[in-house]
């Protein structure tokens, strides 16, 4: 090697190093570099004669070697084998795996997963086991597979989450047992209820907190909390609160309206969330111009036009958009013409904050209903679900109707979840509708305690079945007693009657009474079947056959009218009825007022002991005022009896009941005075007229509190005096004037209703009540 002259070299860079040091040094380098690069050489490769498989007890060999995917004579790479041993390990079935090559052999050990002896869960109370073994995969007899039961500690998590037990922990642990068994105990730490302890909502104007806390399905924890579960943090029930704000202003005009987030924040204690809801109200818009069009020279815009029922200045409500389109479509079909669409157009006035909507008639898409499939129901009858649809395979494919039906099914109440979906059919204008549900428990055995100024204590056991035998029907039984009376009830719905929107119902009936604020005893049994069918987008007309029996016995007072009555027994009545029913809770068109308006008679006289007309009238009007914080509720009641032949009735038959507030049941109208014993007669007519307030009284909202005004105005009178001994007064119309004051308590055993009344106008016989606890009836 020959050396540089260092000489010519810069001196910055002149190597100290002798020639020779230089020499080994370059060889040394050189020698390193051949070391760094790697050599190129055959992949190693191997061919197998046999296959020898051991360690496996309940596996066979052969299904090793499919798994292993490695035939004999087939030569395979080191890569293949390290799939080979990747593929066994996957199946899950073994908990060790070993590859090795042996010359011409290749042995495959493996130990396989022991088998679950049993399951069992530890630390669990508010969970039943039974109940969480519906929830995992794992199974008894299984192979024990670690991966599953980490997913079934995590559905176990999950399932105490929607408990409202967001702290909840669970482990899954392993017992070996002989004969490779394994006991798999779930080792639970169920950890407390975390409640929800203020929800807030922040950017509303047009509504109050408390307002819309009503609506929301989370609720604050109150006094009850341990009897109330909703105040409990359950995440996916925010969402659905999320929904149910933007539905309530949705029907309210604010079209604008939007959550812009949701905060969930947890105490520092760990032990309660404050929720806070932030929204955007937007501006409240009305209905402006409505206006028809139509592309289809078959459908006449006027025609259709008439059909509507929104009015211009109304506050907007997509709700009132829905319902015309479907009256406009269900004309369509009257008229016969097919693949009719009703696309609503709206246009925004951001001046006067109107909405003007233009109802354009066009032609749909020409696509058929295929098929109908239903699955998931293992007691309710495909023919129930079946007539919730009006459409049947062969008819023009509607989706307003699909939409429509799956509304009405998930409204019956049989299932837990209803999913109704369209999909492409057999062909491009055909559609399968596959309706897909999860049973869900109809039945209820209920046994219940009672106390009211009327009736005293009192005891009850009933029986309830919403969807009898998967049919759809509805029985129920009950027996209720008291102190005073006994009441035995059965009845029963066939909503369905003949495959038709007619509802058959039967009713029993039988009430004994041995009542404080009567002298007498009654035995009333009832057989009345019915009829129900509608006659109007909000009426429904009820025909009837009614059968009663009544018997008055065990008189001990004085009146000769009572005892006269007494003295025939028991009568038999028989006859026909109507009941006319107008409700525009039907439609649901204003969120804020409805009206209820029910009118119906009764024809004794077919067969039996007694002839006359029963008629009784009922109209209830309500309202919601100062952003829907105050109720207004006005009642008009009313009811007449006519017998014929010259018959008379009888107290049984009579009006006697708590037709008003502030007096006792039998407490006001007609009287005997015999040597100062007053005894009420009921008659045979009465109306009552009811105004009702109810507010809140700004207490805690968990309280459940809030109050009531009422004023009532009401009369009963008329009697057949004939033959009576004694004075008979309080015969005519004299109406009683009532005022009085409620709280209202929503109770975890139903709402309450305390009322306080004062009688500012009563007649002297009258047995007036100061205070009673009822049922607070629901509009």
């Amino acid at each position: 090697m020959k050396c540089i002259d260092e000489s010519r070299l810069p001196r910055a860079i002149k190597n100290p190093l002798g020639c020779a040091a230089r020499a080994v040094l370059l060889i040394a380098l050189v020698s390193l570099t051949f070391l760094m690069v790697p050599a190129t050489a055959d992949a190693q490769s191997y061919r197998f004669s046999s296959v020898s498989i051991e360690g496996n007890q309940r596996i066979e060999a052969g299904t090793i070697l499919s798994y292993a995917g490695i035939a004999r004579g087939q030569t395979v790479s080191a890569g293949e084998l390290n799939d080979a041993y990747q593929r066994i390990l996957g199946s899950g079935l073994f908990e060790e795996v070993t590859i090795n090559p042996r010359g011409g052999t290749l042995e495959i050990r493996v130990k396989e997963y022991p088998t679950i002896s049993r399951i069992s869960f530890e630390g669990n109370k508010k969970i039943k086991n039974e109940d969480l073994s519906g929830f995992i995969e794992s199974a008894p007899r299984q192979v024990f597979n670690p991966a599953k039961a980490e997913r079934d500690a995590a559905t176990i998590v999950d399932a105490y989450v929607e408990n409202g037990r967001s702290a909840a922990r669970v482990t899954p642990r392993v017992i070996r047992r002989s004969d490779n068994r394994v006991d798999l105990v779930f080792e639970i730490f169920e950890g407390k209820k975390i409640e929800v302890q203020r929800i807030s909502i922040v950017g509303n104007r047009a509504y109050s907190d408390r307002r819309l806390r009503r609506v929301l399905q989370s609720k604050q924890a109150g006094i009850f909390r341990a009897l109330v579960n909703r105040d409990t943090f359950v995440e996916d029930r925010i969402e659905f609160d999320k929904q149910v704000l933007a539905d309530f202003y949705a029907a309210r005009g604010y079209v604008d309206f939007r959550v812009t987030g949701v905060n969930a924040e947890l105490a520092r204690e760990r032990d309660t969330y404050f929720i806070t809801f932030n929204v955007q109200e937007g501006q409240q818009f009305r209905f402006g111009q409505i206006t028809t069009i139509s592309d289809l020279p078959e459908a006449d815009a006027d025609e259709f036009q008439s059909v509507l029922k929104i009015r211009p200045g109304v506050v907007y409500s997509p709700t009132q958009v829905e319902n015309s389109i479907a009256r406009m479509e269900r004309l369509g079909i009257r008229k016969g013409i097919d693949f009719l669409r009703v696309e609503p157009r709206i246009t925004r006035n951001e001046r006067d904050l109107t909405l003007d909507v233009e109802f354009a008639i066009v032609r749909g898409p020409r696509v058929f209903v295929e098929r109908i499939d239903i699955e998931g129901n293992t007691t309710t009858l495909d023919r129930v679900i079946r007539r919730q649809f009006d459409t049947v395979e062969g008819d023009p494919f509607n989706p307003r109707e699909i939409r429509e039906a799956a509304e009405r099914i998930r409204a019956l109440g049989y299932f837990a979840n209803a999913e109704v979906d369209a999909r492409e059919g057999s062909r491009p204008d055909q559609v399968v509708v596959d309706v897909d549900v999860e049973e869900q428990s109809t039945g209820t055995l209920s046994f219940g305690a009672s106390y009211s100024t009327s009736s005293g204590f009192g005891v009850s056991i009933g029986f309830s079945e919403r969807n009898f035998l998967g049919r759809g029907q509805k029985l129920s039984a009950s027996v209720a007693a008291s102190a005073d009376n006994i009441n035995y009830n059965i009845d029963f719905v066939e909503p369905a009657f003949l495959g038709r929107d007619v509802a058959f119902g039967l009713k029993f009936g039988l009430i004994e009474t041995d009542s404080d604020f009567s002298l007498y005893d009654t035995t009333i049994g009832t057989f009345r079947p019915s009829l129900t069918f509608p006659v109007s987008e909000n009426g429904r007309l009820q025909l009837l056959y009614s059968a009663a029996y009544r018997e008055m016995d065990n008189y001990t007072g004085a009146s000769g009218i009572l005892a006269r009555e007494t003295a025939q027994g028991g009568l038999f009545s028989s006859g026909l009825g109507y009941n006319y029913t107008y409700d525009t809770r039907r439609t649901g068109l204003n969120p804020n007022a409805g009206v209820l308006l029910s009118f119906g008679q009764e024809f004794y006289g077919l067969g039996g002991d007694q002839d006359y007309i029963k008629s009784t009238v009922r109209a209830i009007a309500q309202t919601k005022v100062l952003h829907e914080e105050v109720t207004l509720r006005a009642t008009l009641e009313g009811g007449a009896l006519n017998f014929r032949s010259g018959q008379s009735s009888r107290a049984v038959d009579r009006f006697a009941g708590q037709v008003m507030r502030g007096f006792e049941p039998n407490g006001m109208g007609p009287v005997t005075n015999n040597a100062g014993n007053i005894e009420h007669l009921g008659g045979n007519f009465f109306a009552a007229l009811k105004f009702d307030a109810e507010f809140p009284l700004g207490t805690p909202e968990e309280f459940g509190l809030s109050g009531g005004a009422f004023y009532d105005i009401g009369s009963i009178w008329d009697v057949n005096t004939a033959g009576a001994t004694g004075t008979v007064t309080s015969t005519g119309f004299k109406p009683r004037h009532v005022v009085g004051l409620s709280l209202i308590w929503q109770s975890p055993f139903g709402p309450l209703r305390f009322n306080f009344s004062h009688a500012l106008e009563k007649e002297s016989t009258d047995k007036e009540q100061v205070f009673d606890l009822t049922i607070a009836s629901q509009f």
